[in-house]
This record gives structure tokens, sequence and C-alpha cells, in this order.
């Protein structure tokens, strides 16, 4: 225990947090703060301590699953957030809390981000094919998995997804008969709200088979199965040219490795006068490092870009950045909302799957939700074009158009 008090005694200055040790002996740490509730766990055995100390993300993930740290006082975002906030990103100023809380080696974080396409489709597959039913049970009736945009904090999540895809439609400035390419389509809610709104084609493109099927099923009951596919293909694998590109929540998925890949791809399907709009999870700062929590139960394979390595990637492909967005807290109250709901849930998730990974998906999201609010993870919105042409030289045509697509949805 001395080593995790070592830590949490250096760590902890803002909010309580009370660790009673398997022997029942107990203490306090920081000070009482408005913004933060107090927190206190138990701790049912030494090894949870020795877990946490070694790996504190997944150590008090694997914890927490096992129900080995049992929380007392205070949920799981009460203990998250305490300590997030004692290691704000706008507030570091060394490197102590920050090599406590971020533990790794580097040389696996780069093995583990050499997306080829089998292990892509493997890795795709141990997150998203996991049963549609999960998903339907907390998001938005248009199974939107990335962040919406929220206009207003008070807003609907289902409000903000609607907003989330008028906002990037604007940015697209489609025209009617365009041939559109989704990047990684989801469950076809973005092919099918573009063809919807713009009459334009589209081709929605994923590596996984449960979101394949509901979004092929999708297309057939809107009548539109002629005007938008769905194809299980990986994004090295399309051919054509399209006069537009989307791809949301995608680019996490590519690794480092692969960037200049995915952007010589993209450049090469867009047409002469082509639009093409990335949303993907950012970093704040200088690259980093995957934790090894969500390499192991979250997204293998998975890693969220530095703007520097992105737009490295981009120029070298001689894509030019149009138009460039952070949207910095819109992904934790997009993530507030799922976590409401997953907890509302708790009987249906642990009958169809069990208290375990119940326990997993709820630290999943708290972890989450937090690395916005407290972390160094934003929003990126970036748009590119292959001729400096290809759009108006203000921007205005997008808040119009965002406008008048926002009118037709109330």
């Amino acid at each position: 225990m001395w080593l995790l008090d070592k830590a949490l005694t250096r760590l902890i200055n803002r909010g309580t947090l009370t660790v009673i040790a398997p022997d029942g002996s107990a203490k306090t740490y920081g000070t009482p703060d408005p913004e933060l509730n107090p927190v206190t766990v138990r701790l049912a055995d030494a090894r949870a301590a020795r877990q946490i100390v070694r790996d504190p993300g997944l150590g008090a993930a694997e914890t927490w699953m096992d129900e080995r740290l049992l929380l007392e006082q205070g949920d799981l975002l009460d203990l998250t957030q305490i300590i997030r906030r004692n290691n704000r990103w706008e507030d570091r100023g060394g490197k102590g809390k920050e090599n406590f809380l971020r533990k790794g080696g580097k040389l696996k974080n780069w093995f583990d981000r050499l997306n080829w396409q089998r292990r892509s489709k493997r890795n795709v597959a141990h997150h998203y094919d996991i049963g549609n039913d999960l998903y339907r049970l907390f998001l938005d009736a248009d199974l939107q998995y990335s962040c919406g945009y929220f206009m207003d904090p008070a807003n609907s999540l289902e409000q903000a997804q609607a907003d989330k895809k008028a906002h990037i439609a604007a940015k697209l400035a489609l025209a009617p008969g365009q041939r559109v390419l989704d990047i990684g389509c989801g469950w076809g809610g973005m092919a099918l709200y573009l063809n919807r709104i713009a009459d334009v084609d589209v081709l929605g493109i994923t590596l996984s088979e449960e979101q394949l099927a509901v979004a092929r099923d999708r297309a057939e009951e809107a009548g539109v199965a002629d005007r938008v596919r769905f194809e299980l293909i990986d994004y090295r694998d399309v051919t054509g040219r399209f006069d537009r590109i989307v791809s949301v929540g995608m680019f996490e998925h590519v690794g480092p490795p692969q960037y200049r890949t995915f952007f010589e791809k993209c450049r090469d399907l867009l047409t002469e006068d082509g639009v093409m709009l990335l949303h993907t999870i950012g970093r704040m700062g200088r690259p980093g490092t995957t934790d090894r929590f969500a390499q192991k139960y979250i997204f293998p394979g998975g890693y969220i870009p530095a703007l520097s390595e992105t737009m490295a990637a981009s120029e070298s492909t001689r894509l030019i950045l149009s138009d460039c967005e952070i949207l910095r807290l819109h992904y934790y109250h997009t993530i507030r909302h799922w976590y409401d709901r997953v907890v509302a849930q708790r009987e249906e998730i642990v009958r169809l799957y069990d208290a375990r990974f119940y326990r997993l998906w709820l630290f999943y999201l708290a972890a989450v939700m937090t690395m916005f609010s407290e972390a160094g993870m934003v929003n990126f919105q970036l748009q590119y074009v292959r001729q400096r042409t290809a759009l108006p030289i203000t921007r205005d045509y997008m808040f119009e158009t965002e406008r008048q697509l926002r009118a037709l949805e109330t």
C-alpha cells in the first residue's frame, strides 16, 4: 500500500478521496472542493493496490471490473473526475503526475498501431461486432456513435446528433447527383441522411459485419438501396472517383503508420473539384500513446491523432486543408448522455452480457468522458480539397446551408 499512498499523496490536491485498505485502515487524500463529490473506495486485497500502481489506468479498470475496487461513497464518474481534475491538461506544469498516470511501452504502442488490412478487420470486430442490441440501448435512434454537435449543452442527444449531421453536410457543399463516399459508415445514418437532404448517391463502407447488415436493411426500408449502397470493404480497396468523401469516427482506427496511405487514397478517390470532410477525435498538444486499458479492452489498434501528425501526413499528399474546426466539449456532453443511459440500462446489459461487462463498459465511458472535460482530447473537423477553387472563398456558405438543413428537421 505504501507505493499507492505515496502516489495518491502526490496526485490528489483537489477533492477528497478516501482509500480503505484491505486491513480496514483508511486514509483521506486532498481537500474538499465544491465542484467535486467526495469519494471513498475500498480495496479488497493487497494485490489491487499493486495493480493500480503498476499501471493506473489498466489496474484501476481491472480491479473495478473484478469487484476488487469497491465504491462506498460516490460513483465511478465521481472517482474518475477527481483523478482527472488533479491532472487537468491545462494545469500541467511538470512531468511527475503525468508520468504516474500514463504507463505504457512506446514500442508496443507502435506495433499495435500497424493496422494492416486483415488486422484492421479483426480490430473493428472486437468493438463493433459485439451485438447491435447493446448500442441500441444507449445511442440515439439513428445510431450515431460519434460526437454530437451541441448548439446548447441542454439539448437532447437526438437534437445534438441531428445538428451534427447538418453541420457536416453543410461543410460538404453537396449538390444533387453527386457521388459521395462514406468511409466508416457505421449503421448507415449519415449516408441515408445525405441522400435524403441533398439527393446524392452514397457508397458507405465498413469493416463491421453487424453494422453492414443494419445499414443495408435501413436502406431497403427507406426505398433507396439503389442509391445508398453499403459494402464490407477496406478503404484501401475502394475504386472509382467521388465528388465528396466524408469520414466520421473512423480515422481513430487508422494508426499513424497508415496516415499517409489514408490521405493518398482519399486524394486518388476525389474528383478534381472534390471535397472531403474528416471528423475525428483529436489530441491537444503533441503526439502521444494509447493507454493499455483502451488497447486491451476497447479499441485494439486505436490511436488518437495530434493535429501535427495529421497535417504532416495530409500535406505530403498535396491535399489542401480548406477549413479546420476544433470541437472542445461536444463529446463530453455526448458521452454524458451515453453514460446516463448505460446506467439506466444496467439490468438489460447484465442480462445480455454479464456484470463484469457492464462494469467494463461503464469504466470505458467514464474514462473517455473525462478525457474531454479534463484531459487532452477534443474533436477535429478537417475539410480538404484538391483544388483551391473547389469552394467559395469565404465560410458563409456553410452557415447558410446549415441553417436551411436544421430548418428541414423541425
